[in-house]
Formats: structure tokens, sequence, C-alpha cells
């Protein structure tokens, strides 16, 4: 049988990205090749990938994937106001416009690409790239998979959303031959705001590959220390954003400590709410239980994942939430918001809703002060997380390719 032959459009690709977007791309190309699918990968920025650097991606498939570059260097994560607040003013011959126009540009280029190569399907991950799939639709006449990560409505935490993305969205989820959506979550809200047909949206879950996670010895002296001294650690990672639901993080902590203050709460990520969160640290009088890493990556997250007692997702709004399951596979309890993907999938994890901190508060002490309970979700999380792989996701993928 013939290779299915992709031109996937992407945003952003490990090691050079700025959350879980290049995160799933990085897992699901990978997984793809491995069974037997060829892809053109193409990025909207220069960056430095090398051979080695796609033979470490890809194993000794790299040579059934070619990636191509477009000028541009611009966050998945930034929406359209904050870009031209924080980019536009700086003076630079980098930044072209804003990342509106970033993106219809992508999508003229696209359509250069779409002429010049072989292939049988176009896939786009998430608006930034949906307007790059139209385009090349037209131009070639093949179907367009259109894959939806998360959506402005998770973006914005609600229903005020930037009406010039939801345009470019929805008309990409309405024009696509298909969509997969990371989640029921998320198939529910395209499916209700989008007045995306139901049959037409294929739930494919996000996975997760041992091997982007090599044992090491830990390195960390300040999180060490803090065990050593028998410190309880609680953690979230992500960006800090209105999405992510760091207020009732918080919230949670002020309560939990009132009652057990042998805890440190860390938080490893950065966003456009970090300066509001620092102050509301300072306000709430727990400056000295809340530790800020900024953002990290490779082992200094996984010192992270490894030291805690206990990591927490509470997301307003997660289509899936990838973070729940890189604990897992550190052994590390678990406790995701009900309104996120990824706990339609995991059983052996804590569940609350976001809103409810007397609850998240409750469950953080149980943890914290029940060793059986905590030996238990670390475990029973790692035994079911080896499960839930890259390449269950990419069978999905192709089993949407064979309905087009």
């Amino acid at each position: 049988m013939k290779k299915k032959r992709i031109l996937m459009f992407g945003w952003e690709f490990p090691p050079y990205n700025s959350g879980g977007l290049g995160v799933a791309c990085r897992g699901l190309t990978r997984a793809l090749v491995r069974n037997d699918v060829e892809i053109i990968f193409v990025l909207p920025k220069k960056i430095p990938i090398t051979p080695d650097f796609m033979d470490m991606l890809f194993a000794d498939k790299v040579s059934s994937v070619t990636v191509k570059t477009i000028d541009t260097l611009l966050s998945p994560y930034v929406n359209a106001t904050n870009y031209t607040e924080e980019y536009i003013s700086l003076e630079s011959s980098i930044y072209r416009g804003t990342l509106y126009e970033e993106v219809l540009r992508y999508a003229e280029c696209a359509k250069k690409i779409a002429r010049e190569e072989k292939f049988d399907i176009i896939y786009t991950h998430d608006w930034l790239s949906f307007r790059a799939g139209i385009e090349s639709k037209k131009i070639s006449n093949k179907p367009h998979i259109a894959h939806i990560h998360a959506t402005e409505f998770d973006r914005c935490g609600g229903d005020n959303v930037n009406k010039k993305i939801a345009v470019i969205e929805k008309e990409g989820l309405q024009t696509a031959d298909c969509v997969i959506a990371v989640s029921k979550y998320t198939k529910d809200i395209i499916v209700n705001k989008y007045e995306i047909p139901e049959e037409k949206v294929s739930v494919v879950y996000n996975g997760i590959d041992k091997e982007d996670f090599p044992e090491y010895n830990t390195k960390s002296e300040r999180l060490k220390n803090l065990k050593d001294n028998g410190t309880k650690i609680i953690l979230f990672v992500g960006r800090l954003t209105l999405q992510k639901g760091l207020d009732y993080f918080l919230s949670a902590a002020k309560k939990s400590l009132e009652y057990n203050d042998n805890m440190i709460f860390v938080i490893a990520g950065t966003g456009d709410m970090e300066n509001q969160i620092i102050r509301q640290v300072s306000e709430m009088g727990i400056s000295d239980k809340v530790l800020f890493m900024g953002f990290v990556r490779g082992d200094e997250l996984q010192d992270a994942y490894k030291m805690a007692d206990l990591y927490i997702m509470p997301s307003v709004s997660e289509p899936f939430g990838i973070t729940a399951l890189e604990a897992m596979l550190h052994s590390t309890p678990v406790m995701v918001s009900n309104q996120s993907g990824v706990s339609e999938v995991a059983t052996h994890v804590l569940k609350v809703n976001f809103w409810d901190t007397h609850e998240m508060a409750n469950k953080i002490l149980a943890v914290v002060e029940h060793d059986v309970l905590q030996k238990q979700l670390s475990e029973n999380g790692f035994r079911e997380v080896k499960n839930l792989t890259w390449d269950a996701s990419a069978k999905a993928c192709i089993d949407v390719f064979s309905k087009i």
C-alpha cells in the first residue's frame, strides 16, 4: 500500500516552543512517521533545526520528514491584542505586523508550497495555520484535516473572544473535510459555538512518550533541600494566564495552609498574569509559601515533577492538558479540573471543579497527610499513563485519514 503523504502546517516545534502545541506536534508527528506516514512539516518561522535534531525527533525515519520554514518569530499563545502591545513597540525588522497579519502572510506562503509539493492530505493545527490549510486546499483540491488543540473560547476563559481569531477558527473548522478534537470537552465547544456537525468531529486524545524524559540525576538543589527538610511540594506547571486557573490555585493554597503550613506551592511558568499573580501572593500573605520558578524545560522540568508531592492542573478551560500526563509519568500524584480533556481519559487522578477551592484544599491536605493515598495515586497513575501513548493517538488519526 502506498504511504500517505501529509502536508502539515504547524506554528512551533520543540525545542523552540512556548507551550503544549509544539509538544503535541512533535509527539504526533513522530508517531505518525513510525506508523508509515510521510510528512512535510511546515513551520512559520526560521529555527535552527539540524539533521541531528530531526534524527532525535524522528529516530531512523528522519528521511520520511521534510521540514520547511517561513521567517517569522511569534508565539502561538500571544493573542492579537497582546502582540500589538508587546511586540510592535519593539523597533526590529524581525516583526512584520500583527499576529493576525502574520497568520494571513503564512497562508500566502502556503499557496506556493501547495503548488510545489506532492501530498495526499493537508493537515493543520489550530487557528494559526487554518488559513494556510484553506488556501492550500484551494490550490490542490486535496482534503483538509483541521486538528483543534485549543479554541478562542478556552484562551479567553468565556465568550469575550477576539472576533478576528474566532472568524478564522470557525472558517477553518467549517471548510475542513474532517476535524480532530483533542477531547470530548473540546468537541462540545466547537459543535455548540461554531455549529460544526457532530459527525464531522473525531476525538483523538493526546499522548506521551517516555523517551522524551530520559533518566538523569536530580540537579535542583533548592527543591532537594525543601524535600530533605520534610516540606511537601505542591506543583503547578503552565502558562500564567486566565485559562489556567492560577487564582483558584492560590485560593486553595491559602485555605490548605491554614491547616498545614508545612507546604510550598511551586509555580513553574510565565505569562501575561505573572505580575498579577505575584501581587496576589503578597496580598494573601503567603509569599514565604510560594516559589516562582519561571519558564522551565528539560532537566529542570523533570526535577519539578520528581520532587512534587502533588501536581495540580486547576484550569478553567483545558482542551486536554499534557502536563498532567508528564506528571503521571514521573510518578507524581495528580489533581485536575473537571473542565479538562485529560479528565476524560485519566482515572487514577483526583478531580475537582476549578471553582471549588474548598474541595481542592481538602484534597491537597488528603494527599500530603496520608501516605497511602499518595502512594496509590503515584503507582496507579504511572501504570495508567504508560498506555496513553502517541502511537495510540497516531493510529486513531490514521483511522480518520481512511474516512477521507
